[in-house]
């Protein structure tokens, strides 16, 4: 990753499975460890555009007016195309399911405002017209829309209140992960409260007063409570291969009729029976 920063992750995994990397002239496994003198060697393939299609994948709708949608986003479901993820997306539902999105966003994002992480559940807001995709895109930089998540982290957390203000910066060693241990960064502020203490977890209400790539998730692992089930930044995998982290609510003022608009993601019955189980 190091030699080759222009190339993701993904697409440098894919090549290794297409025999396009090779160790002292042989193609090797990912899992292959390298030893002090071998020589590999990469042979890039030319990368195919990315594109946004419609798919017939269900959506589920909470909220919708002539400017935009709130969409209750399922974890696993990606916001949009990137490399090894062009189909599947939420962009192609939302190409599948309505005839007019925001272009402000271009090709490959239609629509698309903000964005939550992969493993993360809950509402999403969508602008039907370039428009409302302005409007909305000023609320979010001058911090007029307010986002609640619910996070079960490990531990106990001793404050029934608290704020985190650390910057946040792509970590320099594992370009996956984004960190709050480097003196610079972009500013980031995250509120958490306490609303129930398990035995060996905490359920949270955090609310971001920014909105930074894996925020949450870096914050409260500096805290020293990462979100359960987020390997990533700290706490051990779980069976429902996600993080315990959904966007709860979500107010802001409609494009379409100048109206406060609080909007709320049911919690998953999948986060609700794993909360269950911890009891």
């Amino acid at each position: 990753m190091t030699r080759l920063p222009e190339f993701s992750r993904a697409r440098l995994q894919s090549w290794v499975e297409e025999g396009r990397v090779q160790v002292n002239g042989e193609s090797r496994k990912a899992s292959w460890k390298l030893r002090s003198g071998e020589t590999v060697e990469v042979e890039p393939a030319e990368l195919k555009p990315l594109r946004a299609f419609a798919e017939d994948i269900p959506l589920e709708i909470l909220y919708e007016d002539e400017s935009l949608l709130a969409i209750n986003k399922p974890a696993g479901l990606v916001v949009h195309a990137g490399a090894g993820n062009e189909s599947g997306t939420l962009v192609n539902a939302l190409l599948h399911h309505f005839e007019s999105l925001s272009t402000l966003g271009g090709e490959l994002r239609p629509g698309i405002v903000h964005r939550l992480d992969k493993g993360t559940s809950g509402v999403m807001l969508v602008a039907r017209t370039d428009a409302a995709h302005r409007n909305l895109s000023a609320q979010f930089a001058g911090r007029k829309v307010k986002k609640v998540y619910l996070a079960l982290v490990m531990g106990h957390v001793k404050r029934d209140a608290g704020r985190i203000d650390t910057a946040i910066s792509r970590d320099p060693v594992n370009r996956t992960k984004m960190t709050a241990r480097l003196e610079e960064g972009r500013e980031a502020h995250t509120e958490y409260y306490v609303l129930e203490r398990l035995p060996h977890h905490t359920l949270l209400r955090v609310l971001i007063g920014t909105g930074r790539t894996h925020q949450i998730r870096v914050h409260l692992s500096q805290l020293g409570h990462p979100v359960a089930g987020d390997p990533l930044y700290g706490a051990p995998a779980a069976p429902e291969n996600r993080p315990w982290l959904h966007a709860w609510r979500i107010t802001f003022t409609s494009p379409a009729t100048g109206e406060e608009v609080t909007i709320e993601a049911p919690v998953p019955a999948e986060l609700e029976a794993w909360k269950q189980r911890l009891l």
